[in-house]
């Protein structure tokens, strides 16, 4: 027998659908990322001007998923996309809520945003299902984007660079390497908006357990250190934009799958070096089953020879 997919309460606005107020839990701290602690270590995070380890953006996309399920049903769960831009960071004890405006009658697109108490935007994007749906946000900011001028840390990565396929599972219990050093058994002990389709036994629609869309984040990026990619280290990084889209999901707990990936684009600010990456998961018989778009963006100030490898590279700047 089919369960309810979630039992999250939902306030509907009239103009919107709103999440409760929650608090994600960081279960990034012992990550590691080129051989050091990452952005989601506190003192890591406190030396680049942080107040402290950053929750992981995926993570809050738990906190959309009732309201998109509440507005497209079991269809969610199979062609559903979320497109978001990371505004601000959150941080372990934080107070967030999740806010999707309630789209026109018919329509398979919208736009989403997660908010503070005080007000502050921590993403703002677009949700939609089906495979015909509008330019989702970072379709529409792709388009938008500078080129990366001046590369150091990048400056050996071009666009269109792919890597080596690689294949990729996740069991309940499986812990997820240095990148991501939990299993999914751990991650639903904590997980904002727990779910019976995520467990063995617990009903889904379609006979097995399903990987939650935060975690399809961790099943994409699970060897991406593997890939090769010559990107300058060490440096500390963090996601700045990211869009998860199932093509034919969902995708299942202990199924195999693999994963190829494609730099798209090259973009940077005052601050950051960014490298776009699209990678595309396919299922045992090699159907496109869903695709990840991540902006990696890197820290300048921490590459420790940034301000002198700049130097040689632009000397007339």
């Amino acid at each position: 027998m089919t369960q309810a997919a979630f039992e999250t309460p939902i306030d509907d606005t009239g103009e919107a659908l709103a999440g409760p107020w929650r608090q994600p839990r960081q279960m990034l701290h012992a990550q590691v990322y080129d051989s050091h602690a990452s952005i989601h270590d506190d003192a890591t995070a406190q030396k680049l001007g942080f107040k402290g380890g950053t929750i992981e953006g995926p993570t809050h996309f738990s906190q959309f998923a009732p309201l998109c399920e509440r507005l497209w049903g079991k269809e969610w769960f199979e062609t559903g996309c979320i497109s978001a831009h990371y505004r601000n960071a959150a941080f372990e004890g934080e107070d967030v809520q999740a806010i999707l405006d309630k789209p026109v009658a018919g329509a398979r697109h919208t736009t989403i945003r997660m908010v503070k108490r005080d007000g502050t935007e921590v993403l703002r994007g677009t949700a939609s299902v089906g495979r015909d749906a509008p330019a989702s946000a970072l379709d529409v900011r792709l388009t938008e984007l500078k080129p990366l001028a001046d590369p150091v840390i990048l400056r050996d990565i071009s666009v269109g660079m792919t890597t080596k396929t690689q294949a990729a599972q996740m069991d309940h219990e499986q812990i997820m390497g240095e990148l991501y050093p939990f299993s999914l058994a751990q991650k639903l002990e904590v997980i904002t908006e727990p779910s019976p389709y995520y467990r063995p036994g617990g009903g889904s629609p379609w006979g097995k357990p399903i990987i939650p869309l935060e975690m399809l984040s961790v099943l994409f990026q699970y060897l991406s250190k593997q890939d090769g990619l010559p990107v300058r280290g060490p440096v500390v990084g963090l996601f700045a934009d990211q869009e998860i889209r199932l093509i034919e999901g969902p995708l299942f707990v202990g199924e195999p799958y693999r994963i190829e990936r494609k730099v798209v684009a090259l973009s940077g600010s005052k601050r950051t070096e960014s490298m776009w990456v699209r990678s595309e998961a396919y299922d045992a018989t090699g159907r496109l089953v869903a695709t990840m778009l991540l902006n990696s963006a890197t820290l300048k100030d921490s590459y420790a020879p940034y301000a002198q490898e700049y130097a040689a590279l632009y000397p007339a700047r």
